[in-house]
């Protein structure tokens, strides 16, 4: 008799839940924990409407008569002829180079905000601590639309703060909205300014975690601050470092496009027309909304392309990565 109760326990045991099971199981726990998902659902309602269901649309960019009125496009495939036309347009090679050249002076300045982190992270006055922080991230919340407006009046030729200072030094204003020259480097200066406080706060919570032991031991073996910085702080956040630095390379050719299209004038578009400005102005002034939107996946996959790349180099050489 002992051995069947045994073998009858153990036959329980290996029974399986039915799917109608699983689903009843599953909606208990949904609705024992519904004030969570009630929190979540407004995320996910707009995840799906403004990322996942405008990828139907991308099939326009593949097909020829679209219509905004009907909200159709003729289902001919077109061969391509909307990624071709943008290749052998006069504007391809001044538009990639322009993104390209300001994206990757924008990559340049990305290590600043680490090194923000890392000195206000040394600072002991708590009071100085926070008045840096606030000082350097407010300016995150200036709209773009103010913020270049500030830039118009600091860099103004006649009565800006800027050319004033060059004028008493002996030089001769310069007006640099209008320069096709200082146009990328206006626009870089002006985004690190605007965003390298707020960057930072990732890093100063990566810090916060950094084992104080660690820090003690480094010290009482000899090492000075910047020691310290170096083979304790930095390694210890390197794994934060290496995903946010993957997924700035995902963005390499996603620029701002209000900053830019704010900054864009008569003489100065030649260094400042992008990817991102030169679709708007195909899609929504001109009304070709297939080709813009052929533009506009070019740069998307090129994007996942340097981020599948970035990913898969940096977990073979950190064993650090997204996914």
């Amino acid at each position: 008799m002992p051995r069947q109760t045994d073998d009858a326990g153990a036959v329980a045991g290996l029974h399986r839940p039915s799917a109608a099971e699983k689903i009843h199981e599953t909606v208990r726990y949904l609705l024992r924990s519904w004030e969570l998902y009630a929190f979540v659902l407004p995320a996910i309602i707009h995840v799906l409407l403004f990322r996942y269901l405008p990828i139907y649309g991308l099939r326009i960019a593949f097909t020829d008569g679209f219509s905004l009125r009907s909200g159709r496009s003729a289902p001919e495939w077109n061969e391509f002829a909307h990624f071709i036309r943008f290749f052998n347009s006069a504007y391809f090679i001044p538009v990639i180079r322009n993104t390209i050249v300001i994206s990757l002076y924008s990559l340049a300045t990305w290590p600043i905000p680490l090194a923000l982190a890392l000195m206000i992270n040394e600072a002991r006055s708590r009071f100085f601590k926070k008045s840096v922080q606030m000082v350097t991230y407010a300016p995150h919340f200036i709209s773009t639309v103010v913020v270049v407006s500030i830039m118009y009046f600091f860099l103004s030729p006649r009565i800006g703060v800027v050319n004033s200072v060059i004028q008493l030094l002996g030089g001769e204003a310069i007006f640099f909205m209008a320069s096709p020259s200082w146009g990328p480097s206006l626009f870089v200066l002006s985004e690190l300014w605007q965003n390298a406080g707020f960057n930072a706060i990732i890093f100063l919570a990566a810090l916060s975690a950094v084992d104080s032991s660690l820090r003690e031991a480094a010290f009482c073996d000899g090492a000075n601050k910047l020691q310290i910085i170096w083979h304790v702080e930095i390694p210890w956040i390197m794994p934060t470092i290496v995903i946010l630095f993957i997924m700035r390379l995902g963005q390499l050719l996603t620029i701002g496009f209000e900053k830019v299209l704010l900054m864009q004038n008569d003489l100065n578009i030649s260094t400042l027309e992008v990817v991102a400005t030169y679709t708007y102005r195909s899609g929504i002034l001109q009304s070709q909304y297939d080709y813009a939107t052929a533009v506009g996946l070019l740069e998307t996959v090129v994007n996942f392309a340097i981020l599948v790349a970035a990913n898969r180099l940096a977990r073979r050489i950190g064993q650090t990565s997204l996914w």
